[in-house]
């Protein structure tokens, strides 16, 4: 299971770090990653941290250099720290774990309920 905390209300230029906490699977042996979705629109990869290799990360183009994902294998527990957010980062962020590049819905094997993160 995995369970995301901390979305919520931010103004735009201002900072937000979403938490994952995984239970009931060993999170680091999965690449873990983080997705968003508008109404309307497919869920999109936001960032990806792999499970092996160094802790090799993805972040998609759209928010480089302003989100920055980890983990804390000890805790089994992901992170998204979202700085400079902007009102297009407005969407529901799910956290999500899968087999390497878990960027791709079609990776992920398990599914966060998801948290609001409105920026305005």
């Amino acid at each position: 299971q995995l369970v995301e905390s901390d979305g919520g209300s931010v103004q735009a230029g201002g900072s937000r770090r979403l938490v994952c906490s995984a239970s009931g699977l060993t999170s680091r042996a999965y690449c873990m990653g983080w997705f968003r979705q508008t109404p309307g629109k497919e869920r999109e990869g936001v960032a990806a941290v792999y499970a092996f290799g160094g802790g090799d990360t993805y972040i998609t183009d759209s928010v480089k250099g302003r989100f920055a994902i980890s983990r804390d294998r000890a805790k089994d527990t992901l992170f998204l720290q979202m700085n400079s957010l902007k009102p297009e980062d407005t969407a529901m962020y799910y956290c999500a774990a899968g087999r390497a590049d878990c960027y791709r819905a079609d990776r992920v094997n398990y599914w966060g309920q998801g948290t609001q993160v409105t920026v305005s």
